[in-house]
């Protein structure tokens, strides 16, 4: 493994047997990618505050913005049983190093689950440690929204509104 530990602990205060088991979920979980397009499987294994793990893999389409991340699914699987406090996910590939999420991924991570811990693994035993926000500074977030700095709504001193031209 290539993560640092720290008395049985991963760095991110994961005790490491837990995180090890959360890199298997996510491995096994990649062998039940569909991915006829690219060949790239990826897995995904959450762990929410409570204990819970929610697994997901990558799901391609041939019209390919509809392509599925395995840590979409997993995401999207834990909010439907209800969960929403995510404490760590384990993302495993087969390349080395461990790939990381993909920039769509980032930006839902840092909605759903800002906060948590992400491994980064392959069938080869390595394991980056990594966080969303890491992954992902000066993001997007809903707060944006709130004060108006996602295009002119109207609450941004520094966009002038401007009124439709008449034709003559």
């Amino acid at each position: 493994m290539t993560d640092r530990t720290r008395g049985g602990r991963v760095s991110g205060g994961m005790p490491q047997k837990q995180r090890d088991a959360l890199t298997k979920r996510a491995l096994a979980a990649r062998d039940q990618a569909y991915a006829p397009y690219s060949r790239y499987h990826v897995g995904a294994a959450l762990l929410t505050a409570g204990g819970d793990v929610f697994t997901g893999a990558n799901i391609e389409n041939a019209a390919y913005p509809l392509c599925l991340c395995a840590e979409r699914v997993a995401l999207a699987a834990a909010y439907a049983a209800g969960h929403r406090d995510i404490g760590a996910m384990a993302v495993a590939t087969t390349t080395s190093p461990p790939a990381s999420p993909c920039g769509g991924c980032r930006q839902v991570l840092m909605e759903l689950a800002p906060d948590a811990v992400l491994y980064l693994c392959n069938p080869d035993g390595e394991v980056d440690e990594t966080t969303v926000r890491a992954l992902l500074p000066r993001a997007f977030t809903p707060s944006a929204l709130d004060n108006g700095t996602a295009g002119n709504s109207g609450k941004n001193p520094r966009v002038k509104a401007t009124r439709p031209r008449a034709h003559s």
